[in-house]
């Protein structure tokens, strides 16, 4: 049931793989009732929703205690299969749209995921700090650089500084000609779907 995730990550443990099947027995069942992802993609979870997110876990294996802030989660993505391939890092969730919210924390207590919070509200109401803050396609990365700015703490204990780690797509061009410091990763490196093509994982630090 799960051959992209277990292809991409052969080393995953038996309690790893039943949280990832229970999540694609649960996202449609949601889906049914809350349009969560959309209709059309739902047959697609595995590859563009749970496999998308967990690029972030190629790009940097994030150090146990380390704590991550997933901004605009929305049903829990990445932050739930984050959470499940980092089970000794915390993962603070939030959303503005709460029947979404609800279903990520389903999810997640259905799983057995112990190191995740959530959060019903905006970025401006959370006030705690992070080593990183994730977002997947949330908003044009300078503008959310200006938001969560706050969130992001100064003391490092992982191999790259403290940021902003977000997944995109299309041509970023325009959007990081102000950044300088960012960085751009093909997320086709690391998985070979035809879906990773033109997907791409953009880090800025910020410290």
């Amino acid at each position: 049931m799960l051959q992209h995730i277990a292809a991409a990550f052969p080393s995953l443990t038996d309690q790893q793989r039943a949280q990832f099947e229970q999540m694609m027995a649960l996202y449609p069942e949601w889906n049914d009732k809350i349009n969560v992802i959309s209709r059309k993609d739902i047959d697609n979870l595995e590859v563009n929703h749970i496999l998308h997110s967990l690029a972030i876990a190629r790009f940097l294996r994030f150090a146990p205690g380390t704590k991550v802030l997933d901004i605009g989660t929305g049903g829990g993505f990445p932050g739930i299969p984050l959470a499940v391939m980092f089970p000794d890092v915390h993962f603070h969730l939030i959303d503005r749209i709460g029947k979404k919210l609800k279903v990520a924390a389903d999810v997640a207590e259905k799983i057995g995921l112990k190191n995740v919070s959530f959060q019903h509200g905006d970025i401006g109401e959370c006030h705690d700090r992070y080593d990183y803050v994730v977002s997947r396609a949330v908003m044009p990365q300078a503008d959310l650089i200006k938001l969560i700015r706050k969130n992001v703490s100064s003391a490092c204990r992982n191999a790259l500084p403290n940021g902003l780690i977000t997944l995109k797509g299309g041509d970023l061009t325009d959007e990081l000609r102000s950044l300088r410091s960012s960085e751009v990763v093909d997320i086709s490196q690391y998985f070979p779907q035809p879906f990773f093509e033109t997907k791409k994982i953009v880090y800025t630090p910020i410290v």
